[in-house]
């Protein structure tokens, strides 16, 4: 018998948990071929009655497992950890908020079993319910990253995506520190289908993804997969040699030819400020590739377990 393994990340979900698992369950019901199935908990250092909630649906339900961290390291820690340890043939992420909606699933089954395909994803049509400023930098993000990589970052993908063992193996076996999964899923390649769907508010709780968390998330993704910021970088330091070239030049000119005393100061100082931040901007995107390489270097474990159900290996 074929099982599906469902992983399910949580930070601070106790209030959306019992509708997610009332969800869950009944869209899991009639399968074709009729699957086992494995539903991983991964508790992100909650501080809410979010693992105690968990350890209650575990004792109702055998198919239930959980992993609980010594503190919050991540959704990424967390993906990772689920992968890592699940056992299903099939794997799929879900968010316990129901933005993911769990009765796609049964549809994402029937197409992994019955086409050629190695995963089916799923992607939101639209933002409706986010803030504009929010959709448009996402947008923007997209536009950037699909420019600067040299494999497509799908707009609108969501970390819902119903995988084949082999997809989910090359994932794990991909040990970096810095992670960001929608680039590692994509830069794997594999064979895959997209699913739209409207986009769906949360059911309960507060997201945990602030406009800053979500900067920090994208500079991420873009330094990970990319080091077009660091041509970006050089070339803006070659134009303004070029440019300072011809201005000397220029002023030699105006001032032993046409005697014209040098003068200015005030827009002297404004260009010294301005060369002075695309200096300072250049060393900020140089720092950030090597703050990633020290962290690389460290090798200090992607996340830590605390406690886990007694039925995983």
């Amino acid at each position: 018998m074929e099982k599906i393994s469902i992983i399910v990340p949580c930070y601070n979900e106790e209030k959306a948990l019992p509708l997610f698992y009332e969800e869950l369950i009944k869209n899991i019901k009639d399968f074709p071929k009729n699957p086992e199935f494995e539903i991983l908990f991964v508790n992100d250092g909650s501080k809410d009655n979010t693992l105690n909630i968990i350890k209650d649906l575990a004792k109702k339900n055998s198919e239930i497992k959980y992993i609980s961290f010594s503190r919050n390291f991540g959704k990424e820690a967390a993906i990772y950890a689920g992968l890592e340890n699940v056992t299903g043939d099939y794997v799929t992420l879900m968010d316990a908020d129901l933005q993911d909606p769990p009765s796609l699933l049964k549809q994402m089954y029937e197409i992994i079993i019955n086409e050629d395909y190695d995963a089916v994803g799923t992607r939101r049509i639209n933002r409706k319910g986010e803030p504009i400023i929010r959709s448009f930098f996402a947008k923007l993000f997209y536009k950037l990253i699909n420019k600067m990589t040299n494999f497509e970052n799908v707009d609108g993908a969501r970390d819902y995506v119903l995988m084949k063992k082999i997809v989910v193996d090359s994932i794990i076996s991909l040990k970096e520190y810095n992670r960001y999964y929608k680039g590692l899923f994509s830069f794997v390649g594999f064979n895959v289908k997209w699913l739209e769907y409207k986009n769906m508010p949360r059911v309960a709780g507060q997201t945990k993804w602030s406009f800053w968390k979500l900067t920090k998330y994208a500079l991420e993704g873009i330094t990970a997969f990319s080091t077009a910021p660091l041509v970006f970088s050089s070339i803006i330091g070659l134009l303004f040699c070029i440019i300072s070239f011809l201005l000397i030049i220029a002023i030699i000119f105006k001032t032993l030819i046409l005697g014209d005393p040098t003068s200015g100061w005030p827009s002297l100082v404004c260009i010294i400020f301005m060369v002075s931040g695309i200096q300072l901007f250049s060393l900020g995107i140089i720092g950030q590739y090597l703050s990633k390489t020290y962290l690389e270097v460290k090798k200090r474990p992607i996340y830590i377990i605390k406690e886990r159900s007694n039925n995983i290996s």
